[in-house]
């Protein structure tokens, strides 16, 4: 069977994958934004839903002021006995904890700390009753390594000291640890060569979790480095699963670059996406991924159903009271000044003086750019007059870098701007005047290339404002190093908005505007 990658577009890296009967779940990193690790599922492992967060309550994740690219990194999901269990780590408050939860779409417990350092936890439980807890750490050289002890996964408390596993096949940075007990062998599978465009899969094995481990011959098992095609990088921090039907598969991070099909950039602005591949097993008992450690936009595989072809429009008309699953706030937000009026179908955003540019929680919320080709509108009409008011639309990858389309109170009357942060510049750079008070229709168009910003008094008519380079939000191209991916959303500063008809439509990459 056909199945199209990436099986989870958009800002969704350091996948983590279990299986349950005949269901499977993934989770992902989500740094600074709220609520924290998505978790998807699926019964074909091409086609995944969003069913919630396993962390959905400030005191599960204070993400305060944290930096861009702080908070959650890379989870790891497993089910024993019953019971989820995800491990991650708050690399901005308290560093490496588990919680744990009947059903995955629930209500998760509160974190139990794990005196173990470093990042990328991950759970192993042996049929001895045994759980065995790693992540990265450094020995007392300061060289990379990876940890292991001993734990009781409710409580975090510690039955063995932590000890040095492994330092990798050889790769610079080797993290992102899963260890699994495969037809009597611990294999222990890590990231290496850091998570850019050296970024590899490597994998080794042992008769005993303490090791010593022997590497895989044909390591890296998954790498895109030399890969001429230039259609996937990044290729790496990947999990496997078996699924029924005894056949095994991997999910890893990639990115697919911007520019267009005849000037592929080695830049992105989607994020480190997820991607599937199938897994077959060599006669020496090593595992042999997808093309021989490369995988397609296209691939094959014995899928345990039959792929659907899906939708990723989003669609919000706020006539429900909750906020729909798809969307997340920076940091801890205050749930105050987000009030969703079902009766006049309609947000209410009140903006505070905290703005976009700052490493802080401005009133604003987003959805993940799911493709490269979309189309995004709302109607937004200002309450008040207060001087210096912002509210519209923004393409947003973090405070530093943003493109916002938005009204904005200046001398007295509303103008239409188009702002852009980029490093250390933040400059209006297309303005227009408004006749009257009323409300306005906003448009974000995109494709590898280009965000296109433009407005209609009637929704049916469109008057272009400007333009923003893609390459102006890739995480390439930022100050410091980042690992999310381009929202569009909804913001207000210093006064309140009325939101109405949010909604983004993602194409056919070849049909350009």
């Amino acid at each position: 069977m056909k199945y199209q990658n990436p099986v989870i577009p958009g800002y969704h890296p350091d996948p983590s994958i279990c299986r349950v009967g005949e269901d499977f779940y993934i989770v992902n990193s989500t740094f600074e934004y709220f609520p924290g690790v998505p978790i998807h599922h699926s019964k074909n492992l091409a086609n995944w839903e969003l069913i919630g967060h396993c962390l959905t309550r400030a005191d599960q994740l204070p993400l305060e002021k944290c930096r861009p690219s702080g908070g959650i990194y890379a989870p790891t999901i497993r089910y024993h006995d019953g019971w989820f269990f995800m491990t991650t780590t708050n690399v901005s408050c308290g560093g490496n904890f588990i919680i744990h939860s009947r059903r995955p779409d629930g209500e998760w417990s509160d974190p139990v700390w794990v005196d173990q350092g470093g990042i990328d936890p991950s759970l192993l439980f042996d049929e001895d009753g045994k759980v065995y807890f790693t992540s990265t750490g450094n020995d007392e050289k300061g060289r990379s390594c990876i940890l292991i002890c001993e734990l009781d996964p409710f409580t975090g408390l510690k039955y063995t000291e932590s000890r040095i596993l492994s330092y990798g096949c050889g790769g610079r940075y080797p993290e992102g640890p899963h260890l699994y007990k495969i037809r009597g062998k611990y294999y222990l599978m890590l990231a290496e060569g850091g998570t850019e465009y050296g970024h590899m899969e490597t994998i080794q094995r042992s008769d005993s979790p303490y090791g010593p481990f022997e590497p895989c011959p044909h390591n890296p098992i998954l790498s895109h480095k030399e890969d001429m095609r230039g259609e996937i990088y990044c290729t790496g921090h990947a999990d496997m699963t078996e699924d029924a039907n005894g056949n095994w598969w991997m999910v890893c991070l990639a990115v697919r670059p911007c520019g267009g099909k005849n000037h592929r950039l080695m830049l992105h602005h989607l994020g480190r996406e997820t991607y599937l591949a199938p897994v077959v097993w060599d006669e020496n008992g090593w595992p042999v991924v997808g093309e021989h450690g490369l995988i397609d936009l296209e691939m094959e595989g014995e899928l345990p159903g039959e792929p659907e072809k899906v939708s990723l429009d989003f669609a919000d008309d706020f006539t429900e009271p909750e906020f729909p699953l798809q969307y997340n706030f920076l940091r801890n937000p205050k749930m105050e000044c987000y009030i969703r009026e079902p009766e006049k179908k309609r947000l209410l955003l009140s903006g505070t003086e905290i703005t976009l540019n700052e490493q802080d929680t401005p009133t604003w919320v987003g959805v993940r750019q799911m493709g490269f080709v979309t189309e995004t509108t709302v109607f937004v009409t200002p309450l008040g007059r207060r001087e210096g008011m912002r509210a519209g639309l923004t393409a947003f990858y973090n405070n530093d870098y943003h493109y916002d389309l938005c009204l904005k109170r200046e001398s007295g009357r509303w103008n239409l701007c188009l702002a852009k942060h980029v490093h250390d510049i933040f400059a209006v750079t297309a303005k227009t005047e408004l006749s009257g008070e009323g409300g306005i229709w906003l448009k974000i168009q995109s494709d590898r290339e280009i965000y296109r910003f433009l407005y209609s008094t009637d929704g049916v008519k469109w008057q272009f404002l400007g333009t923003g380079l893609v390459v102006g939000l890739c995480t390439e191209s930022t100050r410091t190093m980042t690992f999310t991916g381009t929202y569009l959303g909804m913001f207000a500063e210093n006064g309140d908005a009325e939101f109405a008809d949010f909604s983004i439509r993602v194409k056919e990459e070849e049909d350009f505007f």
